[in-house]
């Protein structure tokens, strides 16, 4: 069993025991629960269920395993071709790391 849940603006596949990359939850804490009811489609061993927008009593239980988690340097690189102008950045993504517990569908 499967799901299809939004989370903070983004989709991700949920299966129980499953660990997740999430955007930076602001107030998650070291193993605090947190519940995602957003669930978009949920597939029940070949019995898919797609909701309109969302589907009714669906819901993700997640345990905070990292509530913060600094994801790979991105390197922002910006030039003006034949100014010498150059101007570089870097940028690291903040995630939390959750657990999937239960999937309820």
């Amino acid at each position: 069993m499967y799901v299809i849940v939004e989370i903070q603006g983004q989709q991700f596949k949920a299966e129980a025991g499953k660990k997740l990359y999430v955007h930076h939850i602001a107030e998650a804490q070291n193993g605090v629960e947190v519940v995602f009811d957003k669930v978009l489609l949920a597939d029940n061993d070949g019995v898919v269920t797609v909701g309109a927008p969302v589907v009714e009593g669906a819901k993700v239980i997640c345990e905070v395993i990292s509530p913060i988690v600094k994801g790979e340097k991105v390197i922002v690189f910006h030039k003006k071709r034949r100014k010498g102008s150059r101007k570089r950045n870097g940028h690291r993504q903040q995630f939390t790391q959750v657990l999937i517990k239960e999937v309820v569908a």
